[in-house]
């Protein structure tokens, strides 16, 4: 099987940055939406990036933010992958379809008619989570995965990712995993012993080798 990427998000400090990136994880997401528990204020979040070897990628999750708030943020170069994670448009994500900034839409899967209505959108990849009618994302449930599995764009499975289920994540042949609250030991603090046993678990599954 090919590599995946790995993205671990909700990173609120430089200890789990750093131990993400030691396993060798491609994204690392920093949620600066305000009402999320992982919520991380834009200075300390560029601290923390600009300690980072630069051959990582960083994304931005943001929900409905605006246009000046967001382009406020990666225009220092800092972030390369801007995740649209609430309820944006399509013409609002063309908006950011720019030269050395990739782009991600996250949908909220109720059914195979949320799979479908994302083909509306034309960002670099799509990432599918669970629905919840109150929250945008890190909840930890889970959705039936194999709905993503013939969409013919790139895929983000996120959703209840944890150690032990993400082989049946990595069975859909997707493009990259999503994890957060599966790898926490409380909202915005990673579990470092399920962080490694994550990526030991990808490494067995894809037939790659680990980070020793």
């Amino acid at each position: 099987m090919n590599s995946v990427k790995v993205k671990i998000c909700g990173i609120t400090n430089q200890e789990d940055a750093e131990a993400a990136i030691e396993l060798r994880a491609d994204i690392l997401g920093f949620n600066f939406f305000p009402k999320s528990p992982r919520y991380i204020a834009p200075a300390k979040a560029i601290d923390i990036i600009t300690k980072l070897p630069g051959h990582v990628d960083i994304a931005g999750v943001f929900v409905n933010a605006g246009i000046s708030e967001i382009r406020n943020l990666i225009n220092p170069g800092l972030i390369n992958w801007v995740q649209f994670h609430g309820d944006e448009t399509p013409e609002f994500c063309n908006r950011f379809r720019v030269r050395n900034l990739q782009t991600i839409k996250a949908i909220r899967v109720q059914s195979a008619d949320s799979i479908q209505q994302a083909q509306e959108y034309r960002t670099s990849a799509l990432l599918f989570d669970a629905f919840d009618p109150a929250l945008y994302g890190g909840t930890g449930k889970t959705f039936n995965w194999t709905l993503v599995k013939d969409c013919p764009q790139r895929i983000f499975l996120a959703g209840g990712i944890t150690p032990d289920n993400v082989h049946e994540a990595l069975a859909q042949n997707v493009y990259g995993v999503d994890i957060c609250s599966g790898i926490e030991s409380e909202p915005g603090k990673k579990d470092h012993a399920k962080m490694k046993q994550l990526f030991e678990n990808i490494h067995n599954f894809t037939g790659t080798k680990a980070a020793t």
